[in-house]
């Protein structure tokens, strides 16, 4: 179980961070949208896949035998 949750600890985080910088970097450049999603809802999303990789590595630690 520790395992799988540093695995959704990790993948999280990548994701949110890739989906942040896609958000930033579209901002910077002047545009409101990328394809189909505004840019406020990607960097959100970008925030929550942050948030469940915290999660993950939280459980993962509390998890952990001492």
């Amino acid at each position: 179980m520790e395992r799988l949750l540093l695995w959704i600890g990790r993948l999280g985080g990548i994701a949110g961070i890739v989906l942040m910088a896609i958000a930033v970097v579209a901002r910077l450049q002047g545009r409101f949208m990328v394809g189909d999603y505004q840019v406020g809802t990607m960097l959100i999303v970008g925030i929550a896949g942050l948030v469940v990789g915290c999660f993950g590595y939280a459980a993962a630690v509390a998890e952990r035998p001492r």
